[in-house]
C-alpha cells in the first residue's frame, strides 16, 4: 500500500490536477498504490462538502473516470462464477470485491456532484457518469457470457433520479443529457423508468415539476417506423441484433407519466410549461386526448400565454379529434389584446387566427370584427408587430372581397364617430362592418418607412395573391434597423480590421452593408 498521505484540496487547481493524475497513474501501474484510489475518492468527498470555498471538483472526477475506465476495459473487477460451485475466497477475489465497492462508492459521489452550484462541475460529473455507464454496458462487472447483451439499468435510474431534483433546477444537466437520448437504449430505458420516478399521492415541488417537464421535453419520441438502432452500450454481443426500439412500450409509459402530471397542482410558470410540452411533445402520443378537454377549457380562462397555448390545444382537438366548441371565434377574438404583443407566443396567435379565418364562407360581419380589432391594435402595437397586423388585414380583405367596403367607406379617412365597439365580446355585435379603416390611413404617415409603406396597401389595388405571413412573423427591431441600413448606407472602406486581402474577413457583419475595394 502507498505510504503517501491524503490529498490537500486547498492546493491550486493545476497543482491538484497534476497530483491526482499522478496518483491515478500510480494506482493503475501497481497494486501497492491501492490506497491512492481511496485518497482520490476522499478528495472528491471533501470537495463536495467544501463548496463554500469553491473547492475544485473536476480534477477528482476526471481522475476517477481514468481509473475506472481502465478497470472496466481490463475487466479487473469481474468475479467469475462457476455454476454449482461456491465463490472462491481468494485474495484476488477479495481485491476485486474491494474494487467493486470503491466503484459503487465513487459513482455515488459523482452523482452528488450534480447538485453543486458550479455549472461546469455538474456537467462534467454527468458526462463522467454517462461515460462510465456506457463502458459498464460494454464491459459488464457482473459475470455474463459474451453472447448476452447487458445494460446497467441501476446506473441510468440513479442518474434520472438526480436529474429530477426537488431542490435544484437542472436545466443545464437535462440539456446535456439530451445528447445521450440519441442512443436508442438510453431513450428506451429512460422512458421505462420515468413512470416509476413520478410522485403519486403527493404534490411535488415547483422545481421538481420543472425538471420533470424539461426531461420529458428533452427525450424524443420516435415513431413506430423502425430505423437503424444506435446503442450507447454496444458490447458487440451475439444477441445485439435482437435489440429493438419498442414504440408501443414508450407510448404506454408516456400515458402513465402524463396521467400523473395532469393531477398535480401547477403554478403559472409550470402551467405554461405543461401546455408547451403537451402541444410540442406529448399530445400526438396520448391514447385518450379528449380527456384533456376539461383541463384545456379551464386553461382558456387563465389569460395571457396560458390561454393562447390552451387555445392551440383546443384547436388540435377540434381539427383531429372532432371536439365541438361553439364559442371558439369569440374566444379567439378576445385574445387580440395589447398584452399579446409582449409574449413570445404571439406568432402562434396569428398562425391560429389565419387558420380559423381561412374559410371564405364565414360571415363578413365576423371577419370584419377581426379586421377592425387588428387595425385598432396597430395604434398601440410595437413597430415590428404593426407590419404583421397590416399584412394580416390585407390577407383577410383579399380572402373576403366584401370587406373592401371598409376601405371604400363613404366617409373615407374623415371619421367623426366610429361605430365600432372595441369592448364588445361578441364580434358579430361590434358594428365593425359599418366602420372604416381610418387607423390604417393614419399609419400612412408613420415615422418608420416600412410601416408607412405597408399601410399604403389600402390606397392601391389589392393583389390577387395573399402575402406570406411566415416571412414577416419573425421580424424584429434589429431586422427593421438592418433594412434601413441597407437602404441608406453607401459603400465605404472601414479599417476596423487591418485588411490582409481584397475581402472583409468572413463572417464580419460589415460585409453585409459595405464592400471593400
Amino acid at each position: 500500500m502507498s505510504d503517501e498521505g491524503g490529498v490537500n484540496i486547498s492546493l491550486p487547481n493545476k497543482v491538484l490536477s497534476k497530483q491526482l493524475k499522478r496518483k491515478a497513474s500510480d494506482f493503475l501501474n501497481s497494486r501497492k498504490n491501492a490506497n491512492n484510489l481511496v485518497d482520490i475518492i476522499q478528495c472528491l468527498e471533501k470537495s463536495i462538502g467544501d463548496q463554500q470555498n469553491a473547492s475544485p471538483i473536476i480534477p477528482s472526477v476526471l481522475a476517477l473516470e481514468t481509473i475506472f475506465t481502465e478497470l472496466l476495459k481490463n475487466r479487473a473487477m469481474v468475479i467469475e462464477v462457476q455454476p454449482l460451485k461456491p465463490k472462491e475466497n481468494s485474495p484476488e477475489t477479495q481485491y476485486r470485491e474491494w474494487l467493486q465497492d470503491r466503484y459503487g462508492e465513487a459513482y455515488q459521489f459523482i452523482l452528488k456532484c450534480f447538485c453543486v452550484d458550479k455549472t461546469s462541475d455538474s456537467i462534467q460529473a454527468l458526462a463522467t457518469a454517462m461515460n462510465l455507464l456506457a463502458l459498464e454496458g460494454q464491459f459488464p462487472i457482473d459475470y455474463v457470457t459474451d453472447a448476452s447483451y447487458y445494460f446497467p439499468c441501476s446506473k441510468l435510474r440513479s442518474i434520472l433520479q438526480c436529474l429530477l431534483s426537488a431542490d435544484k433546477a437542472n436545466d443545464h444537466l437535462i440539456s446535456r443529457f439530451q445528447e445521450f437520448t440519441a442512443y436508442h437504449d438510453i431513450l428506451q430505458h429512460s422512458w421505462k423508468f420515468l413512470p416509476g420516478l413520478t410522485p403519486r399521492g403527493q404534490i411535488p415541488s415547483e422545481t421538481y415539476v420543472g425538471n420533470y417537464l424539461n426531461l420529458i421535453n428533452a427525450m424524443p419520441i420516435k415513431s413506430a417506423e423502425q430505423e437503424q438502432i444506435h446503442l450507447l452500450c454496444d458490447n458487440n454481443s451475439a444477441d445485439k441484433g435482437k435489440v429493438t426500439f419498442d414504440y408501443q412500450a414508450i407510448r404506454r409509459n408516456i400515458n402513465k407519466s402524463w396521467a400523473c402530471v395532469m393531477h398535480w397542482q401547477h403554478t403559472e410558470a409550470t402551467h405554461q410549461k405543461v401546455l408547451m410540452v403537451l402541444l410540442e411533445r406529448v399530445l400526438p402520443h396520448l391514447d385518450k386526448p379528449l380527456a384533456l378537454t376539461d383541463f384545456l377549457m379551464d386553461s382558456l380562462d387563465a389569460g395571457g400565454a396560458i390561454s393562447l397555448l390552451a387555445f392551440q390545444g383546443v384547436f388540435t382537438l377540434i381539427q383531429e379529434h372532432n371536439l365541438t366548441y361553439p364559442f371558439i371565434y369569440e374566444k379567439l377574438y378576445s385574445m387580440f389584446e395589447p398584452e399579446i404583443f409582449h409574449t413570445k407566443f404571439k406568432a402562434r396567435l396569428f398562425y391560429l387566427a389565419d387558420l380559423f379565418l381561412s374559410s371564405t364562407h364565414l360571415p363578413e360581419a365576423l371577419v370584419a370584427a377581426f379586421v377592425k380589432r387588428l387595425a385598432r391594435l396597430t395604434l398601440v402595437a410595437p413597430p415590428q408587430d404593426i407590419v404583421i397586423c397590416l399584412y394580416f388585414i390585407g390577407n383577410l380583405i383579399i380572402r373576403h372581397p366584401g370587406l373592401k367596403r371598409l376601405i371604400c367607406h363613404p366617409h373615407g379617412g374623415q371619421v367623426t364617430r366610429d361605430p365600432f365597439i372595441m369592448d364588445e365580446c361578441d364580434p358579430t355585435k361590434s358594428y365593425a362592418i359599418d366602420s372604416s379603416l381610418w387607423e390604417i390611413a393614419a399609419l400612412q404617415n408613420h415615422g418608420i418607412p416600412s410601416i408607412a409603406t405597408a399601410a399604403k396597401f389600402i390606397s392601391n389595388p389589392l393583389p390577387t395573391i395573399e402575402w406570406d405571413l411566415t416571412q414577416v412573423l419573425g421580424v424584429t427591431e434589429d431586422d427593421l434597423f438592418d433594412q434601413a441600413i441597407k437602404k441608406s448606407s453607401k459603400a465605404a472602406f472601414l479599417t476596423i480590421d487591418r485588411p490582409t486581402s481584397m475581402f472583409v474577413p468572413r463572417g464580419d457583419r460589415t460585409q453585409e452593408f459595405w464592400k471593400l475595394f
